[in-house]
């Protein structure tokens, strides 16, 4: 009974996580001139106020696209939404699987971002 509680699990996990495809999210981010904003190498944008986004974790850059998008939509709750009058208009042309694409395509980028865990966190000898 336990194997099959953990077979179920696994193929559960296995199935859950959907990775865009890299390729179309290059496109897709090039027709959406994303570049113009953030930068050609996406971590080096135009004003220091807009994220860099080479390297970002996808599941991240995944759910803030989903938000702008939200923005615009009757499902508009603030806990759920970003509003920025670019992004929301970038995002609302855009489908689930073209947001998938696209985080996947900048997460793959190189970029600057990394984590660095607090010193307090860290042993010492």
């Amino acid at each position: 009974m336990n194997k099959l509680i953990i077979a179920s699990l696994l193929l559960g996990l296995s199935t859950t996580s959907q990775a865009g495809d890299k390729i179309a999210g290059e496109k897709k981010a090039n027709e959406k001139a994303c570049f113009s904003c953030h930068g050609k190498d996406y971590k080096s944008p135009i004003d220091p106020t807009y994220p860099i986004l080479a390297g970002q974790h996808e599941d991240y850059l995944l759910a803030t696209l989903k938000q702008y998008k939200r923005a615009s939509t009757a499902e508009k709750t603030a806990a759920l939404t970003r509003t920025n009058a670019i992004m929301g208009g970038q995002a609302a042309g855009l489908s689930t699987k073209d947001m998938e694409d696209i985080a996947a395509y900048l997460a793959s980028l190189p970029g600057p971002l990394a984590i660095n865990p607090e010193s307090r966190l860290i042993k010492t000898k």
